[in-house]
């Protein structure tokens, strides 16, 4: 016998349907030749009308396999003891893992060499061969379903008037050049597998819950869904400016939105793991997958300076104008706090980056109350001192005072040397004297 099925050589007595996935396999292993017109036994049969069947098996492969293999399948007619059989060379192809284009990216569509065998490739294999095809960027890669709706997308563009399709999907990296999905268009896909979820603790501690929550779908959906969640809880305290009511909530808007875009923006999504938001009485964190990334620094970031781990992420979010120039959301999360003495904190491992946002009336909720013969500036003092600092804001509201009455009680108290003034503008505080 001439020939003989092994792991580079596969026989077919005539053309089937099964042709396309030994190609499959070849391209997705290390390579083979495919002969038809040749029986399992080796024995050389031959084919009746080999041009017919040349052409039909050429429309075979450019047709039901992707990514386009003709480039690495290289078919033709053989004379072998006076009978015609087609042979197809295959290589090892550059776009792996090849598949079977009505089953996508799937073990089903998905086959390797085993052996004499043509197999079902399993997830891993399927994604290792991406990884070392598309590279170490996750946006880029492309994605394992293929089967992705983008209604939340098509509304978020829709409503920012900018259009959505296939050209914008390409531009923006949601579609490669093959026509495939991306794991970038799997995240803002209705499919996204990628959650969020957000606990409302009852105190400062992790003992009893209050309210807990999973949220999925697109990214612009869990933004929508888990702001609409915070801003709920959100508390308002109110004060009076003589007749004129001040409302202060807990947490500055800004500040929730920001953090809230900095975890989805910035986690690494190619890790198993949720974002996770947990609401205490005095603080709320947003923990996101991924530690500090490219090299950074929590100073470089304090700074401004900014390595974004998925820019094509960023850029879509910037193209609806949900965040501006990179780096500024840190920088507006401690503006946001300028007006009060808590601050926010960043904490960061190899794995996890965390924002913590302390709730600027919580300070205020439990200050002691004015005790017997207490004067303002005394009640003003003992916060300033239990707290390290206070604020103008904050002496409106632990007072219940207007914006003028408290300029002049702190004015008061830094003429008589009881408080030391430090900042300027926004970002005033009055510290008491070092002992």
């Amino acid at each position: 016998m001439r020939f003989k099925e092994g792991e580079t050589v596969e026989l077919k007595r005539s053309v089937v349907d099964e042709i396309k996935k030994e190609v499959i396999a070849f391209a997705n292993s290390s390579g083979g030749t495919l002969y038809i017109g040749v029986a399992d036994d080796g024995e050389v049969v031959g084919l009746d009308d080999p041009e017919n069947a040349l052409l039909s098996v050429n429309n075979m492969l450019r047709d039901a396999i992707n990514p386009d293999i003709t480039l690495f399948a290289q078919s033709g007619i053989e004379r072998i003891d006076d009978k015609k059989i087609i042979s197809i060379a295959v290589q090892r192809g550059t776009k792996r893992p090849y598949y079977l284009a009505g089953k996508g990216i799937r073990p089903e569509g998905v086959y390797v060499r085993h052996g004499a065998a043509s197999v079902h490739a399993t997830d891993a294999a399927i994604r290792s061969m991406i990884r070392e095809t598309d590279g170490d960027s996750y946006e880029r890669i492309r994605s394992v379903s293929q089967e992705l709706i983008f209604t939340s997308a098509e509304a978020e563009f829709s409503q920012r008037e900018i259009e959505f399709g296939l050209s914008q999907m390409t531009t923006l990296g949601l579609v490669n050049a093959d026509k495939i999905y991306t794991n970038l268009g799997l995240l803002l896909s209705d499919n996204c597998v990628h959650t969020i979820k957000a606990a409302v603790f009852q105190d400062a501690s992790q003992q009893m819950f209050k309210d807990r929550r999973e949220f999925g779908g697109s990214l612009f959906k869990q933004l929508n869904d888990v702001y609409d969640f915070l801003d709920l809880r959100n508390q308002v305290r109110a004060t009076f400016d003589k007749l004129l009511r001040v409302d202060t909530r807990d947490y500055p808007e800004t500040a929730l939105r920001e953090a809230l875009l900095n975890a989805v923006v910035h986690r690494e999504y190619a890790v198993s793991g949720a974002i996770l938001i947990k609401m205490f009485s005095d603080r709320v964190e947003f923990i996101s997958p991924g530690g500090l990334f490219g090299g950074v620094e929590l100073d470089d970031i304090m700074s401004g300076y900014s390595v974004c781990r998925n820019p094509a992420l960023a850029a879509v979010f910037y193209r609806l104008r949900l965040i501006e120039a990179y780096g500024t959301g840190i920088l507006k999360i401690f503006e946001a706090y300028d007006n009060s003495t808590s601050k926010p904190k960043i904490e960061a491992t190899p794995n996890v980056f965390k924002i913590i946002l302390p709730n600027i009336n919580e300070a205020l909720k439990t200050a002691p109350l004015p005790v017997l013969g207490e004067t303002p500036e005394d009640r003003v003092l003992r916060f300033a001192r239990d707290n390290g600092a206070i604020t103008r804001e904050e002496t409106e509201h632990l007072l219940g005072i207007a914006q003028t009455t408290a300029g002049q009680i702190l004015r008061r108290l830094v003429d008589a040397g009881t408080l030391i003034k430090k900042g300027g503008s926004r970002s005033t505080i009055y510290l008491p004297p070092r002992a």
